[in-house]
């Protein structure tokens, strides 16, 4: 988060203000006037920093993941050195960390996105997330061994990252709080990516074997 002892400049302003309010109501909702309000500057501001809205939504989104990253970055404070089993558990807690993390917007932008497709982002997405799921299936198919197929990994990939996202689905729906502590405890975010962890690298481990078996 910014230090709040030093003024923001005009530009910072709007991209925080910007990505907090693409968060709560998506880019159709949000409105430049309530951004360069809640920003305390001027639509001209925008257009000068930014050019128009839909530049202001992708470097408020690029804003927010970085800002991210920065919370809990993606490798999760693992080393390189350490195990395979140890970096793809550092990865999940980061992911899952950045998601539950009440003062993130990047994953509740995309969850806008989800919901009502701009096309805005498809491009700056695929730039910043590829690494990330690059990263990711290295590991897998490190895990996997040299007998894994590239659809055994990308499988992988897909349930991790499902489980995961199951995670964004329960603290953006609309659920009185026992229901959503039923269905999963947003505070309890660590044991979730400790059982994340658990349940994948099983299955994982008993498709290597499987693997082994069948060559």
């Amino acid at each position: 988060m910014p230090d709040n002892t030093v003024p923001l400049k005009t530009s910072q302003r709007l991209l925080i203000t910007a990505s907090r309010i693409f968060a709560e109501k998506g880019y159709q909702n949000a409105t430049v006037a309530e951004i360069c309000k809640q920003a305390k500057t001027n639509i001209a501001a925008i257009n000068y920093h930014f050019g128009d809205k839909e530049n202001l939504y992708l470097e408020a989104w690029r804003y927010a993941f970085q800002q991210d990253l920065k919370a809990h970055p993606s490798d999760g404070g693992m080393d390189q050195n350490t195990s395979a089993e140890l970096r793809l558990k550092g990865r999940i807690q980061s992911l899952i960390s950045r998601i539950a993390d009440p003062d993130g917007y990047f994953f509740s932008i995309v969850h806008k996105e989800m919901a009502h497709q701009t096309q805005l982002l498809e491009k700056i997405l695929v730039q910043e997330i590829n690494p990330e799921r690059e990263a990711m299936q290295s590991l897998i198919r490190e895990l996997l061994g040299d007998n894994a197929s590239e659809k055994q990994v990308q499988f992988c990939h897909a349930s991790i990252i499902g489980q995961c996202f199951h995670l964004l689905k329960v603290k953006h729906i609309k659920l009185d709080d026992k229901t959503r502590r039923d269905m999963l405890d947003m505070e309890d975010a660590n044991a979730f990516a400790e059982h994340v962890f658990t349940f994948s690298l099983a299955g994982i481990q008993a498709m290597r074997q499987q693997n082994q078996t069948s060559s």
